[in-house]
């Protein structure tokens, strides 16, 4: 199955399993059809309201396509916005990225904003759902040429603690894992959460780090150094993004 088109990949679990009572009906389906524009269109507004001054280590992403057809973009849960809105940008360079989101139908709505900006979606959950998950992120890499997004600290935390997903999937599917982050001149954080809303008119600055292949013979204790490196790298690339801000 192609991972062009409308974006829908393999997984149609959300059709037969939610964990909430929910059920998509004609009314909800008719409520997520004009509430997806509509968030596209806020989104869209606020992308444009803020000023993307530098982009640092362009050339480490230009080098994972050189290698793959697709790859692993990882950053902290707290740099979705203008990570994402990057990622989407590069569609017109050959890059092809993708989101989990969840199997819930409370998820479509999501997944048709996804879509409508042109990325891949599948469908699961990395905690109620995790094997699947990660079997259709190896499906979306290797056979759809999709390179799903993942964030090692997941919107539950803890943050910025790197959980092992992302290493597994690319030790499994031999693709480089590309450490991203972005920083901003002006910005509210969510307090539960501490995701980054740059405020409107804000200079804005992203970094891309070295990207890491893992070896295929690595062992536990040889993933749990990898999950401490790619944590300081990722670290390490925030750091880059606040200097390319201030320079």
């Amino acid at each position: 199955m192609s991972g062009g088109g409308d974006g829908n990949l393999r997984n149609t679990l959300y059709k037969t399993e939610t964990r909430s009572s929910r059920r998509m009906t004609p009314a909800r389906r008719a409520l997520y059809a004009l509430a997806a524009p509509l968030g596209v269109g806020i989104l869209r507004a606020w992308w444009r309201s803020c000023r993307v001054v530098r982009v640092v280590g362009e050339e480490h992403l230009a080098a994972a396509l050189a290698r793959a057809p697709s790859l692993i973009p990882c950053y902290w849960h707290q740099h979705q916005l203008f990570c994402a809105r990057f990622l989407i940008g590069q569609r017109a360079h050959g890059l092809s990225p993708g989101w989990l989101i969840s199997p819930s139908v409370d998820g479509e709505l999501g997944a048709m904003m996804v879509r409508r900006f042109g990325g891949a979606v599948i469908r699961g959950s990395s905690t109620h759902t995790g094997a699947r998950a990660l079997r259709d992120y190896y499906q979306a890499l290797t056979k759809d040429a999709v390179s799903p997004v993942i964030t090692p600290d997941g919107p539950r935390g803890p943050r910025f603690k790197f959980k092992p997903g992302a290493l597994l999937l690319a030790q499994m599917s031999q693709r480089p894992v590309l450490p991203m982050a972005y920083a901003a001149s002006r910005a509210w954080l969510v307090h539960w959460d501490k995701f980054v809303l740059p405020w409107p008119f804000a200079r804005i600055a992203l970094a891309i780090g070295e990207p890491l292949l893992v070896p295929r013979g690595l062992d536990a204790a040889g993933v749990e150094q990898q999950q401490r490196e790619l944590e300081q790298r990722l670290h390490a690339t925030f750091g880059a993004a606040q200097a390319a801000l201030r320079a």
